[in-house]
């Protein structure tokens, strides 16, 4: 049966979700799960509610938390990936405050503007330290990576080292559900034909049917419909569709800080009228934090512990490779010509194919020029921050920022420059050197 190492496994609701469908699904539950984390009292609070779980549904599985990272990987099949360098404190509170001075709001982070090109640099070098063990000790095992931002992250991986990488995301299975709930349109996801393509946390529904019938035009309706009525949750992604004709996968908040549009200075109205969460990721992390302590005890200490597979990709793809019963995912994977008229050093996120061959991306063609358009806004970020982590020049992160929709329609060059060096002194430590 397969190895299985899941690295940062202090995130402990997060490993539940992956490693307890492993527990659940016929074809993993006899695997090994590797835990694997930096925080050893988190490590050990993971490992003990695995247990719980374990115990309870057959005790099939051999869970072993390890504190050499190297012994983890030693032999693993698959790599779950889903580490935060730097976490909360001290940089993501340094992603947020910096900018905040120069008069630059962001909602999330994590994923574009100036918050993910420097979450990107930090985590990088981590990652290829990663990728140096695994080509030591499991070279054939295919890295998952959960962690953002995406696209650098997984482009990185793809560019810079020889293990195989694939780039999961929750936005696209959770996409139409979430469209036709909040829409109340009478139709119900599984009852649709879907398709979705472009770049992770800025793919596009490019279709979506019902018995053949075009569903757009009464979605868009019903939209415009509901901009009409006051704030709600999900009206940037709304504003985009009525504007560029295609529906976001990712939420409002995080959109907004993908493009100029929204989040303004000179026109602070947007944030209200269409409803930002401005520093709505340290608000999540400080909940989280607290809610953590409150939840704890349920799930550590609960020998009662239960366990539903949820619509997490990994175990689906894993049991896919291992049984050769074919499974289709949205992935992220390098653009080998599958989206036409993107760049094709770029991670783009479509269509995948999963049985025991591995990770067959799906063809998709040209995106309707104006999505491409939007997407080669983000692509050039991700691929210069790219660049700035494995050159370590200076120079290439303020191109990066410089490059940003978000950040270059708020701030002149001077000031993204300063910024920036604000931001690498802040950091410290969680930086290598940069020329």
């Amino acid at each position: 049966m397969p190895k299985i190492t899941f690295i940062g496994a202090g995130s402990s609701v997060f490993a539940k979700n992956v490693l307890g469908d492993c527990i659940l699904t016929p074809a993993l539950r006899e695997s090994e799960l590797a835990l694997f984390d930096i925080d050893l009292e988190r490590l050990k609070e993971s490992e003990s509610m695995l247990n719980n779980i374990n115990n309870n549904h057959g005790n099939h599985a051999k869970i072993i938390a390890y504190t050499d990272r190297k012994e983890a990987l030693r032999g693993a099949d698959y790599v779950v990936n889903a580490i935060q360098v730097g976490g909360y404190e001290p940089c993501t509170v340094t992603d947020f405050e910096i900018p905040k001075k120069y008069g630059l709001r962001q909602t999330i982070a994590d994923t574009l503007g100036i918050g993910g090109i420097f979450r990107a640099l930090r985590t990088i070098p981590v990652m290829l330290d990663i990728a140096k063990d695994m080509e030591e000790v499991c070279p054939d095992a295919w890295f998952f990576n959960y962690t953002n931002p995406m696209a650098m992250l997984t482009g990185a991986m793809l560019k810079a080292t020889n293990i195989k990488t694939l780039g999961l995301c929750h936005s696209v299975q959770a996409c139409v559900p979430g469209l036709l709930d909040s829409l109340d349109i009478g139709v119900k996801a599984e009852e649709t034909q879907w398709k979705i393509a472009g770049i992770n946390h800025q793919a596009w529904l490019l279709e979506i049917t019902k018995d053949g019938k075009d569903l757009y035009p009464e979605i868009k309706q019903k939209a415009a419909e509901k901009q009409k009525q006051g704030p709600h949750w999900d009206m940037v992604r709304y504003e985009m569709m009525l504007n560029f004709g295609h529906y976001i996968t990712e939420s409002s908040e995080h959109a907004s800080e993908y493009l100029p549009y929204f989040i303004k200075n000179k026109y602070p109205e947007l944030i209200e009228k269409f409803n930002i969460p401005l520093d709505e990721y340290p608000r999540r992390c400080i909940e989280q934090i607290a809610k953590w302590k409150s939840m704890k005890n349920d799930l550590v200490n609960n020998k009662n512990l239960e366990h539903a597979r949820t619509h997490e990709y990994a175990s689906y793809i894993m049991e896919a490779m291992e049984t050769g019963n074919p499974y289709k995912i949205g992935g992220n994977v390098m653009n080998t010509g599958l989206i036409t008229n993107l760049p094709n050093d770029a991670v783009v996120e479509v269509p995948c194919l999963i049985d025991r061959s591995g990770v067959t991306p799906c063809y998709v063609g040209a995106l309707p020029q104006q999505l491409a358009a939007l997407n080669r806004t983000n692509i050039n970020v991700q691929l210069m921050t790219i660049e700035a982590a494995l050159n370590q020049k200076k120079e290439y992160i303020y191109m990066a920022a410089m490059l940003d929709p978000h950040t270059a329609a708020e701030l002149s060059m001077n000031e993204i420059k300063s910024m920036c060096d604000e931001l690498i002194e802040a950091h410290g430590i969680w930086l290598p050197q940069y020329k």
